[in-house]
């Protein structure tokens, strides 16, 4: 049989009972197996040889047995998705979805606990301190997997250290609303109304250091024009206050307009990505309304502690494509504007990767700093 080299991942983590009986097999195995080769030896070189060999087989059997053991019963009790931001919004939504499929797949509660604050490093922090056994997720949105440790000026956490990477459940642009009493209707237009009052109109985020403020801000820098940001904790409260007329503009997601631009209470403008999207095809691109180039999107994807098993990693990420392939459960993300992804632990990583070398230069010219 050919053995793999065990991952730094201390086996006393995870033992349910049908792994324990495996390991006391094994070490059982390993001290029959030692006595056969201490009659075999001969000598002292030679024994101590034969038990280096016996004991690395044993270490190596339990803890692949016991790993194996543990993901085919995974999960035995509640699995906990966290999310850093308040209930309402697009990364509340996603994750929602995802609990409820998962949660049937694996025929076990898995509840979504909102952690909001601190740019999202309170859920970070809280998911790094669990333990790494498949019982605490993360549903990261683009900050946190990419630009929040970038703009720390020390940074607390490294996604491509701390984080296990599971899957991308789905990605999406931002479209560009404002309240209904600006009296405007076109990109353009709010262009001119902002640049005929230098520092009065203000634009909502669900935090500092969210796509949706890089967003505003990127915005404002190829528009040439003065906007005031406010951050949230979270989507849903920046959507309150712009309904409330107390902002005049948000980058948000298509969910978190699609209700209130239908009643005529938010305009929404334009979108952020290259090409138009299939929820509102007859809103053009913000590129397309004079601003070449422009384009920012975000994802959300699940994460777990590093050092997590590989074969939970995997079990997860493979529901999460089953999920994809659901129609019913596709269109439920469809809906609120998301488009579905599922990629592999593998893929996520690299998006993390380059997403961050991406950012990293922006925000380093841009010289942007979490408060």
């Amino acid at each position: 049989m050919q053995y793999r080299a065990p991952r730094t991942v201390s086996h006393t983590v995870f033992r349910p009972p049908a792994a324990r009986r495996i390991w006391i097999q094994a070490r059982i195995y390993a001290r029959q197996r030692f006595r056969r080769l201490y009659a075999m030896a001969g000598c002292p070189s030679k024994m101590r040889t034969f038990t280096m060999i016996a004991l690395r087989i044993a270490l190596l059997t339990g803890m692949l047995t016991a790993s194996a053991a543990f993901a085919q019963t995974y999960p035995t009790k509640p699995v906990r998705i966290l999310v850093p931001f308040a209930a309402g919004g697009n990364t509340d939504g996603i994750a929602r979805i995802a609990a409820d499929w998962l949660g049937r797949a694996f025929n076990q509660q898995v509840l979504v606990e909102n952690r909001p604050g601190a740019f999202g490093t309170i859920a970070v922090d809280a998911l790094i301190k669990s333990p790494a056994d498949g019982y605490t997720l993360l549903m990261a949105a683009h900050p946190q997997a990419v630009t929040v440790p970038l703009m720390q000026a020390q940074r607390t956490y490294d996604p491509q250290k701390n984080f296990a990477p599971i899957s991308i459940v789905g990605s999406n642009p931002f479209v560009l609303g404002i309240h209904s009493s600006v009296p405007v209707n076109t990109v353009r237009e709010f262009v001119e109304y902002a640049k005929a009052r230098p520092g009065r109109i203000n634009y909502a985020s669900g935090g500092s250091g969210s796509m949706g403020h890089l967003s505003g801000a990127l915005f404002a820098t190829r528009a040439g024009i003065n906007l005031n940001h406010i951050p949230y904790k979270g989507g849903g409260p920046a959507v309150k206050d712009l309904l409330g007329g107390q902002v005049h503009m948000y980058f948000g997601n298509f969910s978190e307009f699609v209700g209130h631009a239908e009643s005529g209470r938010i305009k929404v403008l334009g979108v952020s990505s290259e090409i138009r999207g299939t929820q509102r095809p007859d809103l053009p691109t913000i590129a397309e309304s004079g601003y070449p180039g422009f384009k920012t999107l975000t994802w959300n994807g699940l994460v777990a502690p590093a050092g997590t098993p590989s074969e939970i990693i995997e079990r997860i990420a493979s529901e999460v494509q089953k999920m994809m392939r659901d129609n019913a459960a596709s269109q439920r993300l469809i809906n609120i504007g998301v488009d579905p992804w599922g990629s592999t632990p593998r893929e996520f990583a690299e998006a993390i990767k380059s997403e961050t070398a991406l950012w990293g230069a922006v925000i380093r010219d841009a010289g942007i700093r979490l408060d």
